[in-house]
């Protein structure tokens, strides 16, 4: 069976065809792969990442920056806040518990407690300065009670 010349002619068209089209999907893929800030090339696409990466770490480290000085700040800051209310005169019978210590301590054990005594006829405030949950000045049983309660749990 001999081809004619017209059967070759439409052969190679159709032939030519398929390779079009085959050409035009590579072309479409090559433009999707390209895509972006005004790529022309493939080495102009890597390069752009390459950049938008570099951007990317810096702003890592700015943040991590950020979050290390945040964290500093916050374990000086007050997290432990108790009171303890209380009557001084419960022994002769006279006052209620109008009578207080509050502490105010920091993730360390730091910070002060501020006691008030409260009698018929004055009001007296007492603050000591706490360091490592304890004082260099006496402390009354419920200030040390204030200062225990107070504590911050330590996350890890």
């Amino acid at each position: 069976m001999a081809l004619d010349a017209n059967t070759v002619i439409f052969i190679l068209l159709g032939l030519i065809a398929v390779l079009i089209g085959w050409i035009t999907w590579f072309e479409i893929r090559m433009n999707r792969l390209l895509r972006g800030k005004d790529a022309k090339t493939l080495e102009d696409s890597i390069t752009n990442l390459l950049a938008e990466l570099k951007e990317l770490q810096s702003a890592r480290t700015d943040i991590e920056k950020y979050l290390t000085n945040v964290e500093q700040r916050l374990r000086r800051s007050i997290q432990g806040v108790n009171t303890v209310r209380f009557n001084p005169f419960k022994d002769n019978g006279t006052g209620s518990n109008q009578s207080f210590a509050t502490a105010f301590l920091d993730e360390e054990g730091n910070g002060v407690v501020v006691s008030s005594l409260y009698s018929r006829d004055r009001v007296s405030v007492y603050s000591k300065p706490i360091r490592k949950n304890s004082s260099e000045y006496e402390l009354t049983e419920e200030e040390k009670g204030a200062i225990s309660k107070a504590r911050p749990e330590r996350v890890a």
